[in-house]
């Protein structure tokens, strides 16, 4: 059997192969509800041979989403549709994960057909973002409202509300995206977080905010499910957060329950300088796993060797794939023939295989 297509299980949730969908805003919700276009696009990553399929960036409060376009799970209406996608999900072999987020200073945008840039007012659409600090992400962007004490206690509250929601829609795998600059990274890191209060400064004070809202989910979340969560393991900025600090708090989350550290990069810095080339992260997802927690990798991974690779040498437990599966949402069931693998097709499928 190849290294890619080995079961992996994880607390009490199995996973027929490694092959992770990674969270892909599509930016066409709306006011938070998937449609029949969400239902297509996640249905064929699963019946594409994925077996692990993540919902995009799900907001947990309005002024959570990047653009108006998002995701939401902040009421009822949504987690009953998205109930319905888990369930086509699960019925056809892959398990449901859900990835709750909150975009702090980098809500309010266009979507990116649109031109991608904020909305400064409610009369275009937009609205006030928060964040730890009054510091804007990059030119042309509007500083955020500080969060005080109460503002950081109404986003605990949401996501706290978000993963009980999360649980009643059936997902098995609840993921938190602390990665690519959106509202908890952004306490993560000195260069966005300025505070003089106990979620700033220090490192145990920047990561308070995390620390608090993983608690929280283990205490709210079933035990026998797993808790991921995705960091950028490094800012690529000198005075950001790096790959020793992911490290650190790789150590601190794995003791509080966190089963899986998905391993990204950048997002915070608007004029970081990264130099993308194939698998360029998965030495941060080696390096995390060195401190005994699962790890994901992600980004240009692209080839089914070079991913069964990731895998037999131990950098990475998952290969979380996004523009190779929405280039080919087949992609799981071509790799299994490349690499000598019979997998299971769906019966409908069975005549080309």
């Amino acid at each position: 059997m190849s290294h890619l297509f080995s079961p992996l299980t994880i607390r009490g949730v199995s996973f027929k192969n490694r092959i992770a969908v990674s969270p892909m805003c599509q930016y066409c919700a709306r006011e938070g509800v998937p449609d029949s276009w969400h239902y297509v696009h996640y249905g064929s990553r699963a019946i594409g041979g994925a077996a692990l399929v993540m919902t995009e960036a799900t907001a947990v409060s309005p002024e959570g989403r990047i653009t108006a376009g998002d995701l939401g799970i902040w009421n009822y209406g949504q987690m009953q549709k998205l109930r319905e996608i888990v369930e086509f999900i699960q019925g056809h072999g892959a398990v449901a994960g859900i990835q709750l987020a909150h975009a702090g200073r980098k809500g309010s945008h266009r979507e990116p057909w649109n031109g991608g840039t904020q909305l400064l007012s409610s009369e275009e659409g937009g609205w006030k973002t928060v964040a730890p600090s009054p510091i804007p992400w990059g030119e042309n962007k509007e500083a955020p409202v500080e969060l005080d004490k109460a503002g950081i206690e109404k986003v605990k509250a949401d996501y706290a509300a978000a993963i009980r929601r999360a649980i009643a829609a059936g997902f098995k795998v609840l993921a938190f995206h602390f990665a690519h600059g959106y509202l908890v990274h952004e306490f993560l890191s000195p260069l966005s977080n300025r505070r003089e209060d106990d979620y700033g400064g220090s490192f145990e004070n920047r990561i308070r905010l995390l620390v608090e809202i993983v608690q929280m989910a283990r205490d709210i979340w079933p035990a026998e499910l797993p808790v991921f969560i995705k960091i950028s393991a490094t800012e690529w900025t000198q005075g950001g957060w790096e790959l020793a600090d992911s490290v650190a708090l790789a150590k601190i989350v794995k003791d509080l329950g966190v089963d899986l550290v998905d391993c990204s990069s950048g997002g915070n810095i608007a004029h970081a300088t990264i130099p993308l080339s194939p698998g360029y992260q998965v030495p941060y997802s080696a390096a995390v796993r060195n401190t005994g927690v699962l790890t994901g990798a992600v980004g240009l991974i692209t080839d089914p060797h070079q991913a069964n690779q990731i895998i037999a040498s131990g950098q990475a437990d998952l290969v979380s794939l996004a523009r190779q599966l929405l280039r080919d949402p087949y992609f799981p069931l071509r790799a299994a023939f490349e690499l000598g693998q019979d997998v299971p097709w769906p019966v409908q499928y069975q005549r080309a295989k």
